[in-house]
């Protein structure tokens, strides 16, 4: 019987979603959902960002064929084999988290009751995603797998949410584990309904659900009779069954750090329903926020690729104003995010758009194109707010080189990932000036992939009918020597930054460094602060007359 190893593909990308700092274990993630009704254009999409300390390595993964009786192997992250896994006879390809038939699936780890994980589980959730994208066409055939599979193998994670989309549907997925030694997972899986938008960020967020609906609604069959069980719901309580409350109770940490982000995405999509911000706050007994609500407007793609640069601009939280934001507005908090004064706990907001981003994807998923022209997966390295996303059709069959190569403990211009970390981090020294050069180059670089869509699409369809192999390397070359030429320009902007900005200085248009000093709110906090120390003291005019005078 022959085996096939698996692959530790996850192991430098989506795992980074559970973060282990100072010994704390850290959730972080932001998905955003859009049905087709809801896009501009017609297609499905979702948003992830896999946030996190780490170089991602971007993957492809062939289809192959396997015979009767192969197994593929789970490991650990040293390589040990923990168990196999039965093979399929086909399994499809796959372009990172999205297949060739424009199956895309992304996550957030809400973590929920921790007695709830499971360790003689088997797969854990990178592993569900991975085996479902490799055998599944449609979003409700990838839930169908990745349960199927948890009864079968078991599952060893926290509690996740999942975002999956097909060119038709949109599904948010929930997921957590049955404990030490049981059996299975109990998860709960809602079609989002055409012509609504939905969000998760490390939080359950699926409340009461149809039990009678399996068009649109789908659960295990113990979801309910086991929160009983173990104490987390009582049927006698008057009170309807929400999933939610049951398996990731509500806390105004868990709130503040994954409702915010929920209300952002929310208000920037639909401003009119003003939103309240009370339960984000964590104001107890406060109304959660809807699992989907329906935009103001049909969003297009730079509506979401806006939407997920988001550090709530414009709203009382922020993080660009503020003495916490220094001198020049960076919207970035070093880590730890709580601390403590005086024994009173505080916290830096979350936002969407995070410096510890290690990678994020908005798929793009048409029904109405060939499958391999159809399929696009936008992604980007690094922070959002100075990524730049980089169309990767899901027809192609390899990868621009400088996405897959890179290491967190050495630092090199031939990684994608160094090169935009280099931009982002330097900019922190004078953000408020340097984000305008990053944003000229961001703008040029998308806009100009946006515009060569139409014309690529066009000519990838009539390859679709007359040559597929063809299609195959167009649209391979099409994608890795754009995304090339994105890293490319990205290095010409580092250097470019870090020649305008010197030393304190900002060189004019003739190349002389001018100084640019603080701006006068920032002052203003400093004499507040210490209103004497930098004071020159004032000498009385006729004093100084009368020295002069001698």
């Amino acid at each position: 019987m022959a085996f096939v190893r698996w692959r530790v593909w996850l192991a430098a990308s989506t795992t980074c979603c559970i973060i282990w700092l100072a010994g704390t274990m850290t959730q972080a993630c932001s998905n955003f959902l859009v049905t087709r009704g809801a896009s501009a254009d017609g297609s499905t999409m979702i948003t992830y960002t896999c946030d996190g300390e780490f170089v991602p390595q971007l993957e492809y993964l062939p289809a192959a064929d396997y015979a009767p009786g192969d197994s593929l192997a789970i490991t650990n992250w040293s390589g040990e084999v923990r168990g196999r896994v039965a093979q399929v006879a086909h399994t499809y390809a796959v372009v990172d988290l999205m297949n060739e038939h424009q199956l895309a699936i992304g996550e957030t780890t809400f973590g929920g009751r921790e007695e709830l994980e499971n360790p003689d589980g088997l797969l854990h959730y990178w592993d569900l995603m991975q085996l479902a994208l490799q055998r599944a066409k449609t979003a409700r055939d990838a839930i169908q797998e990745m349960t199927q599979l948890v009864d079968d193998y078991g599952y060893r994670s926290t509690g996740e949410s999942f975002s999956i989309a097909d060119p038709q549907e949109v599904w948010y997925m929930e997921m957590i584990g049955p404990g030490e030694g049981g059996r299975g997972a109990i998860w709960v899986a809602l079609r989002v309904p055409d012509g609504y938008i939905s969000a998760h960020a490390n939080k359950a967020r699926i409340g009461e659900f149809p039990l009678d609906d399996p068009e649109n609604c789908l659960y295990s069959p113990n979801i309910i009779d086991f929160a009983i069980e173990k104490g987390y719901y009582n049927p006698d309580s008057g009170k309807p069954f929400r999933f939610c409350d049951a398996y990731c109770p509500p806390t105004p940490e868990n709130l503040r750090y994954s409702a915010t982000r929920v209300w952002s995405m929310f208000r920037r999509a639909a401003p009119s329903r003003e939103l309240p911000t009370d339960y984000h706050r964590g104001i107890e007994g406060t109304e959660p926020y809807p699992l989907w609500i329906k935009p103001d407007k049909k969003l297009s793609l730079p509506d979401v690729i806006s939407i997920m640069r988001d550090h709530y601009e414009g709203t009382p939280y922020d993080m660009t104003q503020g003495v916490d934001a220094g001198p020049y507005g960076t919207p970035n908090r070093w880590r730890p995010m709580d601390w403590l004064v005086d024994s009173v706990k505080y916290t830096w907001e979350r936002p969407i758009s995070t410096q510890q981003t290690g990678y994020s994807f908005i798929s793009q998923s048409r029904s109405w194109l060939p499958d391999p022209v159809g399929g696009v997966y936008w992604y980007g390295v690094d922070d959002t707010y100075f990524s730049c996303y980089v169309p990767l059709y899901c027809g192609i069959n390899s990868l621009p080189k400088s996405f897959t190569v890179g290491r967190l403990g050495e630092f090199s211009w031939e990684s994608a990932w160094w090169v935009f970390n280099f931009v982002a981090n330097f900019a922190n020294l004078k953000y408020s000036y340097m984000k305008e050069d990053i944003q000229k180059v961001q703008q040029e670089l998308e806009g100009r992939f946006l515009a060569l869509q139409p014309t690529v699409e066009k000519t990838a369809v009539e390859l679709a009918a007359s040559n597929p192999e063809q299609l195959t390397e167009y649209l391979t070359d099409y994608s890795v020597v754009h995304a090339e030429d994105a890293v490319r320009r990205w290095k010409e902007l580092g250097e470019f930054l870090i020649c305008k900005y010197n030393d304190g200085f900002i060189k004019d248009e003739n190349g002389r460094p001018q100084p640019s000093g603080y701006p006068e709110s920032w002052l203003r906090e400093v004499i507040t602060r210490r209103p004497e120390q930098f004071k020159l003291p004032q000498w009385e005019s006729d004093t100084l007359d009368a020295e002069y005078a001698h």
